[in-house]
């Protein structure tokens, strides 16, 4: 790309740069938040909420836990306005929850503001103005007092129609554009502002430093934050706010070291929904500062309900690799991943169930209402046999000796490659069942009759079905498992080595089944895998012994 060149540095570093925040490991608590999904969300939708979606979306952010949110525009659009009105009439609108409406400050607007905030017991009022060099040269072709005089007219209107109102609303102000601002001009701007409005620690004031356009990598706006933060008048009176856009994709690590640097609040949407590349994620803020060990003072811990509404509201769609909300951002296919969480996960519930530090998983992801079973460990061709026996033990209770997890992960492995998509663990334990569960051919179990002699030993027969004709043997040995392999070795040409054997209980109860396991090395040095299922031990160890006896059979 050659055209690189046109591009001029369009932002400005503060007079007097600081980092001292940077040594910071991470912000001590969470900022006030306020969404603004239906404002600054809505009218980046291609089709805008509807009346009743805006009130369910509303309903669900207060369930969350937003204290603020911002409801609109409401003198720029009748279904704005009405919106507002409908929560007020309507008693929507809990007594801990404060509303935010924006106003450009400009004299009319701001009175139709006043007029659809009447009956509202907790309300914000932001004004705003741009004063970027851009805007000034380019839009509004004013000065720097001409702006700033904006600025100061929409602060007196905003006190008078309140103290005429005799309401008690708060203020907030943003220096638009902040971003391609002269930190100092800004500053200024925000100052004068501040003078109209007196703000005291009892009743403050909001001065609001947006990235309207990001400019500038994360740690520039920090300096410049940090510089607002240690220059404003009345700064134990002031909120200081941060509203970030993403069009460098870098909204999140805006907000995160703005907040670092001074800052007290922060503006944002649900998912990142905003105008052009979008506003700062709140949900991966909230829960960025959830991994680091800080409450964020946000509920987030049915996340696939929140995002079933967001996506019917919106008609937008979470990316499935969305931080903590899409439906992959858990998912591991890779083998070592698998095997690593695997045991993990078994090496926290023994050692220490208090905190987590499962590889892979920087958080439980039971904690946002997410399962380990579909949603963390999912099955294609890359998946390895940790994996696939985390599934069939979650899952099925289904317990393979170590050596057989290999063996059935290459089974396993076999089938999605075949078929060239993800398995799910319905399909993987059928794939089980089909292939080592009580195999019947060619050698069919039928009954068996062991008695226990003085010497402890088994003695009785076993009644075969071979290729499709009955047969009786004599079985002895050792214990019940002996006498029937034995007969086996006595009376066909089956030659095996080595029994491994393992068993367990699939259920607790009268109608309890049983899961035996066997592993048998043939002439050639290759062990076979069979399983058996029975509500008798004794039952599923013989059927295990002929389920691998008929797998080596047939060359599996």
């Amino acid at each position: 790309m050659k055209n690189f060149t046109k591009y001029s540095k369009g932002y400005y570093m503060p007079p007097k740069p600081d980092m001292s925040w940077m040594y910071k490991e991470h912000p001590e608590k969470a900022p006030k938040w306020c969404s603004v999904d239906l404002r600054d969300g809505n009218q980046a939708l291609i089709i805008p909420m509807s009346l009743d979606e805006k009130i369910e979306f509303f309903k669900m952010l207060v369930e969350v836990g937003f204290k603020e949110i911002e409801v609109g525009f409401p003198a720029a659009s009748e279904t704005e306005y009405t919106f507002l009105r409908k929560l007020v009439e309507d008693n929507l609108i809990p007594d801990d929850v404060t509303v935010q409406v924006l106003t450009q400050a400009r004299e009319h607007i701001i009175k139709k503001t006043f007029e659809a905030l009447e009956g509202v017991k907790n309300a914000i009022v932001h004004v705003y103005n741009s004063t970027s060099v851009a805007q000034r040269q380019q839009v509004f072709r004013m000065s720097k007092e001409e702006i700033k005089q904006i600025a100061v007219d929409g602060a007196k209107l905003l006190k008078k129609l309140t103290e005429e109102a005799g309401a008690d609303y708060r203020f907030e102000y943003s220096p638009e554009s902040f971003t391609g601002t002269e930190p100092e001009y800004a500053l200024e701007v925000c100052n004068a502002v501040l003078d109209v409005w007196q703000p005291t620690p009892d009743h403050k004031a909001i001065i609001n430093i947006p990235v309207t356009v990001e400019m500038s990598m994360p740690h520039v706006y920090a300096m410049q934050v940090a510089y607002i933060s240690q220059n404003l008048k009345y700064r134990d009176a002031v909120e200081l706010s941060l509203h970030p856009h993403n069009d460098r994709g870098c909204g999140v690590a805006d907000t995160e070291l703005g907040l670092l640097a001074g800052a007290d609040r922060v503006e944002g949407t649900l998912f990142g929904n905003g105008e052009r590349t979008g506003n700062v994620d709140i949900v991966t803020l909230a829960m960025n500062m959830f991994v680091l060990g800080v409450d964020p003072e946000l509920d987030f811990t049915d996340m696939p309900k929140l995002v079933d509404l967001y996506e019917k509201v919106t008609r937008m769609q979470v990316p499935p690799r969305q931080p903590y909300a899409g439906a992959l951002v858990f998912a591991a296919f890779s083998g070592s991943h698998q095997d690593a969480i695997a045991k993990g996960m078994k090496w926290r519930d023994e050692k220490d169930p208090d905190h987590w530090t499962t590889p892979y998983l920087p958080i439980d992801p039971h904690d946002v209402g997410r399962e380990y079973d579909g949603d963390v460990i999912r099955i294609n061709s890359q998946s390895g046999k940790g994996g696939v026996a985390f599934i069939m033990e979650q899952k099925y209770g289904i317990t393979m000796p170590k050596k057989m997890r290999e063996d059935f992960g290459y089974c396993v492995k076999s089938v999605s490659d075949h078929k060239h998509k993800e398995l799910m663990p319905d399909e993987i334990y059928q794939i089980f069942h089909d292939n080592y569960v009580n195999v019947e051919t060619p050698y069919k179990l039928i009954d068996f009759t062991l008695r226990k002699d003085v010497d402890g030993s088994r003695a009785g027969v076993v009644d075969l079905e071979i290729d499709g004709k009955l047969v009786t043997f004599t079985a002895r040995g050792n214990g019940r498992l002996d006498a029937v392999s034995n007969a086996i070795h006595e009376n066909t040409d089956v030659q095996y080595t080595d029994l491994t054997y393992s068993e367990h209980a699939l259920e607790i109860g009268a109608n309890s089944r049983a899961m035996a396991y066997i592993g048998i090395t043939g002439t050639d040095g290759k062990i076979t895998w069979g399983a058996g299922m029975d509500t008798d031990i004794i039952t599923a160890s013989i059927m295990a012994l002929f389920s691998a006896i008929n797998r080596m059979k047939a060359g599996k």
